[in-house]
């Protein structure tokens, strides 16, 4: 790969927004395709959102971090990570936003999407403990790190099993007890277009060209914010944080406007516990576990992620259809909270 620090700054801009769009595109096209795999195998939407657009639009992440880290930036990697995290909840406003009238919260009632939530706030708090107690090296990966990688196969054990067995629906806002009844009976729609098979194999397409144009967007990205003169704490996450989120900015949006709401949350819920898992991973090339290298500063950006989660989750169980400037309550409580958030890590932030 060229060396982006070298290149003037005009063409690295260029680059970025070519990368962008195409990011852009495929992160579209994603969301019908996990729309229709989600109904040809019936796995239902929430589900679908997670493993499926949560995996597929972690990419960037994978390769930004696993990049970093082999290189021994282990600041920037593992800030790029939790920024990524923040920035994917933070999401989910602009999907309110395109919802409009109703607040997102208020029209989402599977409880595979709180279940998701909690779980995600469960792997930051494990985060931000190893970070405040201290991590522990065991054959070159962290002690702690490891943990999330059995805590991440439970999520998606419970994802799977609370996906098929809905324990409540929803009906003219409240909340009706029912007896447990397989997911397609409860919604039956009428299935065309591409095959499975098909379906299958433009995802791998639209994949591909995630990853590739992801990793070009961390890297130029590193370049174009580093002429800023911003920490690398900073840098990593807002900077890599928002690029390498741009997939799940653009399957979100396609969800939401296909009226996938569950779809949409899934897949930001499910790509922060694909991020997550991507801590252990990154011990795997980084000299001593990632998150040894971790301070304050990580310490807070964590913290934020489970403050930011646990509005939604909140959210989610209250269902009030409460609306400010076209959102929801949480959604502008959220927007207000992140924008405080970084505040207070640009106060804090290494030099």
């Amino acid at each position: 790969m060229p060396d982006f620090f070298a290149v003037p700054l005009p063409v690295n801009i260029a680059i970025l927004l070519a990368c962008a769009a195409v990011v852009w595109f495929a992160g579209t096209r994603l969301a019908r395709y996990a729309d229709g795999i989600a109904q040809r195998t019936g796995m239902g939407h929430a589900l679908a959102g997670f493993l499926f657009l949560g995996g597929v639009t972690s990419l960037p992440e994978l390769s930004s971090a696993m990049t970093a880290s082999y290189e021994g930036y282990g600041t920037l990697a593992l800030s790029g990570l939790l920024g990524s995290v923040c920035i994917n909840v933070l999401l989910l406003a602009f999907a309110d936003a395109i919802l409009g009238r109703d607040a997102l919260t208020s029209v989402v009632a599977h409880p595979a999407t709180l279940m998701q939530g909690v779980l995600g706030i469960l792997l930051l708090s494990v985060v931000v403990f190893a970070i405040g107690y201290g991590e522990f090296a065991f054959f070159g990966i962290g002690v702690w790190s490891a943990t999330l990688v059995p805590l991440f196969v439970l999520a998606v054990w419970l994802s799977s099993r609370i996906e098929n067995r809905p324990t409540w629906v929803a009906a003219d806002h409240v909340h009706l007890f029912v007896a447990p009844q397989p997911r397609e009976e409860v919604r039956k729609e009428p299935i065309g277009g591409p095959s499975l098979g098909r379906l299958i194999w433009l995802s791998a397409a639209a994949g591909v060209a995630i990853l590739i144009a992801g990793a070009l967007l961390a890297e130029v990205g590193a370049a174009v914010a580093a002429e800023t003169g911003l920490g690398t704490g900073l840098v990593g996450f807002v900077f890599i944080g928002f690029t390498t989120s741009l997939p799940e900015i653009s399957s979100m949006i396609g969800a939401a406007r296909l009226k996938r709401y569950e779809l949409a949350i899934g897949d930001i819920f499910g790509t922060n516990l694909f991020d997550l898992l991507l801590i252990p991973m990154a011990d795997l090339v980084f000299q001593g576990p990632l998150l040894s290298a971790a301070g304050d500063f990580e310490m807070l950006a964590a913290t934020l992620g489970i403050v930011l989660t646990s509005i939604y989750v909140i959210g989610l169980i209250n269902r009030r259809n409460r609306t400010i400037f076209r959102i929801g309550l949480d959604s502008a409580l959220v927007v207000v909270i992140y924008a405080g958030g970084l505040l207070l890590l640009n106060a804090i932030r290494p030099l």
